[in-house]
């Protein structure tokens, strides 16, 4: 196949390149960076370099400015929501004047999509709540759906927070053990819906090749924890002195609206339609994925 994909130079994208690529698949990365073409991947930085003639089989779409990159002022918010619905435009009207259309679309998006519920098991059919996240990831598949109507099948993949080394999430989360501090922030009763950045990169494959599989798919372990239990399986790695969990009226003062947003309340994700047309995690327990990280 070739795939086109953007976002191809981030944490998720560069890890779905080298699994395609291995797999024998020629990849296109639509990137602002300027990087040099290998045999089996090209990047451009428009997608008006690519000619209606071209022969593109799926297009994944990851790219979007960092939730947790900074604080949300007006101006950043503005920033992440324009970041994913203009390059989402862009590939709309791509996909729009190929002469051959592709046959895929897989679409990020993300569990702040359903907004806050509680201990709540949230499966794709679960309703959503107001919020920026959810606003934004609204609108967002409701762009990507737009693809539908020039014969695409188009998979929404909500991700959860995605961990592994080298970066992502995982970074963030674990400096405060290396230095010896066991924490959560807020009560601690927060869910987190984790998942390991190989089960991503197996789920998207599968959502690439399989012509079956449409719509959303929570793209999240099967077993989530709370901040607590994450600090627990933590430990069980990182040898810890104290435990200074954050204040919850803290974090609001050092992130803003992100606190109540992203980090003090949380979604207890379940990938039901994943597991329904067979994914196998190979992560499915924290754990198993701390184990494989540290």
């Amino acid at each position: 196949m070739h795939i086109l994909m953007t976002g191809g130079t981030g944490f998720i994208g560069t890890a779905l390149t080298e699994r395609l690529v291995a797999a024998g698949h020629a990849v296109t990365v639509l990137t602002r960076q300027d990087r040099a073409d290998s045999d089996a991947i090209q990047y451009l930085q428009s997608p008006d370099q690519i000619s209606n003639d071209s022969a593109i089989d799926g297009v994944v779409n990851l790219a979007g400015a960092s939730l947790a990159q900074r604080r949300w002022t007006p101006a950043y918010k503005r920033e992440i929501l324009d970041s994913r619905l203009d390059t989402t435009r862009a590939l709309l009207g791509l996909i729009e004047r190929l002469d051959r259309k592709p046959g895929v679309l897989v679409s990020a998006s993300a569990i702040g999509y359903y907004g806050h519920h509680g201990d709540e098991i949230l499966t794709e059919d679960a309703p959503s709540t107001p919020g920026f996240s959810s606003d934004l990831c609204h609108r967002w598949e409701e762009l990507a759906l737009q693809a539908e109507q020039f014969g695409v099948r188009v998979c929404r993949a909500r991700l959860g927070v995605v961990l592994d080394q080298g970066g992502g999430a995982m970074e963030q989360m674990a400096r405060p053990f290396r230095f010896g501090v066991a924490n959560w922030l807020g009560d601690g009763r927060q869910w987190l819906s984790w998942v390991h950045r190989r089960d991503v990169i197996a789920a998207m494959v599968l959502l690439l090749e399989r012509d079956d599989l449409s719509g959303a798919f929570n793209l999240t372990a099967p077993e989530p924890v709370t901040s607590r239990g994450f600090c627990d399986a933590m430990k069980r790695y990182k040898k810890t002195v104290i435990t200074a969990p954050v204040p919850a009226p803290v974090m609001r003062l050092m992130v803003g609206e992100m606190a109540d947003e992203l980090l003090l309340n949380g979604q207890r994700v379940v990938p039901e339609k994943l597991q329904s047309a067979g994914f196998e995690f190979e992560f499915p327990s924290l754990d198993d994925a701390l184990q494989d990280i540290l």
